[in-house]
């Protein structure tokens, strides 16, 4: 009795991990640390949200300009995640990178 709570309490846990890890979230805090990394001038969410930090269900809606060209470059490359190296080919001067 006592082994079998416990292996439902492992697959309850498990479960919620799997859960939690399949958020439908886009952005992810490591994104400004990642920009950071390449070069660009990242100090917050700001850099691609209209928000400082944008709440998960409402970060697709506070794009900023740059927000919104990443997330069409991953839509046009059929990409299943952003890649923060396209920023290299974002319109604009260096300034706007």
């Amino acid at each position: 009795m006592k082994s079998r709570k416990t292996l439902l309490g492992a697959l309850a846990i498990s479960y919620a991990v799997v859960i939690a890890l399949e958020s439908p979230a886009m952005g992810k805090p490591l994104f400004v640390k990642k920009a950071k990394e390449l070069g660009y001038p990242a100090t917050s969410c700001l850099y691609c949200h209209t928000v400082k930090l944008p709440k998960k269900e409402e970060a697709r809606k506070q794009f900023n300009d740059r927000g919104k060209w990443l997330l069409s470059e991953k839509v046009r490359l059929g990409e299943k995640e952003v890649d923060l190296g396209w920023l290299k080919n974002y319109p604009g001067g260096p300034e706007q990178k």
